[in-house]
């Protein structure tokens, strides 16, 4: 059976290089106010780099953060549909299109962005891809440095798939509104991921129903690990 591993920043290699970014997506769903369940909500590790809406008519209904009514939220998820991943979720707070904002600082081969968002070199892609890491789709970043020469950083795009075992889920947790979608519980201090629903041909995914979760199979840490790339941590997840 498959093992696989919950990625985290390793904060003292961070440290190490002492780069700082602050930058996130500009276009995105909005949040929703939903009539069912009475919650007004955006969700977290839902984003699509690689998705170009530059050409979309509407595109300026992607750029101001606010709630929407569900059935307007509706509307404008429907519209991006065709441009992502077949079978994408698409929750309220989903973002697209390239990193924009400010980075100083040096880096080491891999940086994140809020402990949240992998950023790599092209060459440490290529590297990755070569050693047989399945998945991997990484798109340029619209980051401004401060320093000349600056390092070309990419964004992988980690796309949400697989579930947390209901067992790792705490039972007095109401279950997803049926309207929305909603299904609000907290990281669970023991995670267990659902093996039946994870992905066979990735190496590298988001938990679909707990998206800022990144998870990496052993072929990737082994990956990593051979390669010599600092900058992540790893912790072995039970699955079944």
């Amino acid at each position: 059976m498959s093992r696989f591993f919950l990625l985290d920043e390793d904060r003292a290699a961070a440290a190490k290089y002492g780069g700082e970014i602050n930058a996130w997506h500009k276009l995105a769903l909005p949040g929703v106010s939903c009539h069912t369940c009475g919650a007004t909500w955006t969700d977290v590790g839902h984003e699509y780099p690689c998705v170009d809406l530059s050409q979309l008519p509407e595109r300026g209904e992607f750029e101001k953060a606010r709630p929407e009514p569900l059935p307007e939220f509706a509307r404008l998820r429907e519209l991006v549909r065709p441009l992502v991943p077949l079978n994408a979720e698409l929750p309220p707070g989903t973002g697209f299109g390239p990193l924009v904002g400010r980075a100083q600082g040096e880096f080491g081969l891999i940086a994140w962005v809020w402990g949240q968002k992998l950023l790599l070199r092209r060459d440490v892609l290529e590297r990755l891809q070569a050693e047989g890491v399945r998945g991997l789709l990484a798109c340029p970043t619209a980051l401004r440095f401060r320093q000349k020469n600056p390092p070309e950083l990419l964004e992988l795009q980690v796309e949400p798939h697989g579930r947390l075992h209901p067992d790792c889920i705490p039972p007095d947790v109401p279950p997803p509104c049926v309207s929305c979608g909603r299904h609000a519980f907290r990281w669970p201090a023991e995670p267990i991921l659902d093996a039946a629903s994870l992905p066979t041909d990735l190496d590298l995914f988001r938990v679909g129903n707990f998206a800022t979760m990144l998870i990496g199979t052993e072929r990737f840490v082994e990956a990593v690990r051979r390669l010599e790339l600092d900058g992540i941590t790893f912790r072995e997840l039970p699955a079944r």
